[in-house]
C-alpha cells in the first residue's frame, strides 16, 4: 500500500492553539530536470486528476486538430478546463461538438449540476435539468471526440485505455515526464476518462517542459504554445468566474499557466525568464494528502463563506493558499497579485456570527536543492 511522505503545509488555529493541520507535498522542478525545491517527498506518487488536462489535449493539437476543425483558442482553452458550467461554457462546448459533427449525446462524461452558483440557481428556478455539456470535464471530452473523429477512430469507446486516442495521450505524457509508459500508474477519473499517477517531481518536470520551448519534446512545440496562449487568453474558460485558477491566470499577466485537480492536486508552470533573466521554465506540483476539504457542488457563496472558503472558490481551503505561498517563497508572486488574491491566502477563521476566532495559514518552508 502506498503512503504519502508528507509534511504539514497548512495550519488552522483557534485562539492561540493550532487546532488542525493539513499535510501534503510541494515540488519545484526546472525544465532542465533540476529539483529546485520541495516540502515533503518529491517522489510521492499521486494522481494528477484534472491537472492532466493540458497534457491530454496536446496530441490532438500536434496532429493539426485545431486547424482541421477551425477551432478557436477559446475552444482549445475549454478542452484544458474544469469549467463551472456557465451558459458561456456550455455554448463553447456545443460549438466544438457542432464543428466535429456531433452533439451532447456523444459525451460520456456523465451529468452533474453546474458548479457556478448563478447558473445553478437559475436552472433550479426554471426547472431546467443539467445536460452533459454542463459537466466540468465536457470540454476535455469534446477534445477526445474531436481527435477520434479526425483519426476515424471509434466514438463509442473513446474512453477505453486501449483506444488509439487514449494510447496517444498516455505515450505523449510519458515523454514529458521522462518515463516509460509502463512506469505510469493509471486509473479512472470521476468523468470515466483514464487518469495518470506519477512521482510528483515527474509531474512538475512535465509542466516545466510544457511551458519552456527550449525543453519541450520534439514535435510538441506548436501544440504547447497553443495551450499556453489559450489558457492565458481565456482564463475564465479554465475554471470560472471568481475561481482560483481563473483568478491566478488573470492576475499573472502571462507569467504562468496552472490547472487544479480533484483530491487536492495543483500543477503550475512558470514561463522562462519569469523567475530571473534567462531562467528556464519551472514546474510546480502540489498535493494535499487528505484531498483537501471540498466545497459542496453546487453551493452558494454564502455556504462557501460558512465553510471558510473564499467566495467563488469551488475547491479546497488549502490548495490556493499553498500555491500562493510556493510562489511567494520563489519570489514569483507580484505584490499586486497578493493583493488581488488575498481572499484565497492566509485568512481568518470565522464563526457563525462572522467573528474571527482563528486563522488559516501556511506553515511550511521550501527546502532548496539547487
Amino acid at each position: 500500500m502506498q503512503h504519502f511522505d508528507s509534511v504539514p503545509l497548512v495550519e488552522i488555529t483557534r485562539g492561540k492553539i493550532v487546532e488542525s493541520l493539513q499535510f501534503g507535498v510541494a515540488v519545484v522542478v526546472s525544465a532542465d530536470g533540476k529539483l529546485l525545491a520541495s516540502s515533503g517527498n518529491p517522489d510521492t506518487v499521486a494522481f494528477l486528476r484534472s491537472s492532466a488536462k493540458p497534457f491530454q489535449v496536446l496530441p490532438f493539437l500536434a496532429a493539426g486538430g485545431m486547424q482541421h476543425f477551425g477551432l478557436t483558442l477559446e475552444e482549445v482553452a475549454i478542452m484544458c478546463a474544469s469549467h463551472t458550467g456557465t451558459d458561456r461554457h456550455v455554448e463553447v462546448v456545443r460549438g466544438i461538438l457542432k464543428k466535429i459533427g456531433l452533439d451532447e449525446t456523444a459525451l460520456q462524461c456523465g451529468i452533474h449540476p453546474p458548479g457556478d452558483g448563478a447558473a445553478y440557481v437559475r436552472m433550479m428556478r426554471n426547472g431546467e435539468k443539467p445536460t452533459p455539456a454542463r459537466h466540468n470535464c465536457s470540454g476535455k471530452h469534446s477534445g477526445f471526440l474531436a481527435y477520434s473523429v479526425m483519426r476515424g477512430a471509434p466514438l463509442d469507446s473513446y474512453l477505453d485505455p486501449a483506444h488509439p486516442v487514449q494510447r496517444d495521450i498516455l505515450a505523449n505524457f510519458a515523454v514529458f515526464c521522462d518515463m516509460e509508459v509502463n512506469e505510469i500508474e493509471t486509473g479512472v477519473d470521476g468523468c470515466s476518462a483514464p487518469v495518470f499517477a506519477v512521482p510528483m517531481r515527474k509531474a512538475a518536470l512535465a509542466m516545466a517542459r510544457l511551458v519552456d520551448p527550449a525543453f519541450t519534446p520534439s514535435g510538441m512545440h506548436s501544440a504547447c504554445q497553443t495551450v499556453i496562449q489559450a489558457m492565458q487568453a481565456y482564463p475564465e474558460m479554465i475554471s470560472g468566474p471568481g475561481r482560483f485558477d481563473t483568478r491566478l491566470l488573470q492576475c499573472g499577466k502571462n507569467r504562468w499557466i496552472l490547472k487544479g485537480g480533484a483530491e487536492g492536486y495543483q500543477i503550475l508552470g512558470i514561463l522562462p525568464d519569469v523567475l530571473s533573466p534567462g531562467s528556464p521554465g519551472v514546474g510546480i506540483a502540489i498535493k494535499v494528502s487528505d484531498g483537501d476539504l471540498m466545497r459542496p457542488t453546487p453551493a452558494t457563496d454564502a455556504v462557501a463563506e460558512d465553510l471558510q472558503f473564499p467566495a467563488g472558490n469551488p475547491g479546497g481551503r488549502s490548495i490556493p493558499l499553498v500555491t500562493l505561498e510556493v510562489l511567494r517563497q520563489l519570489q514569483a508572486l507580484p505584490a499586486e497579485c497578493q493583493e488581488e488574491l488575498k481572499a484565497f491566502d492566509r485568512r481568518p477563521v470565522l464563526n457563525w456570527q462572522k467573528l474571527p476566532v482563528g486563522e488559516i495559514r501556511p506553515c511550511f518552508t521550501l527546502e532548496r536543492h539547487a
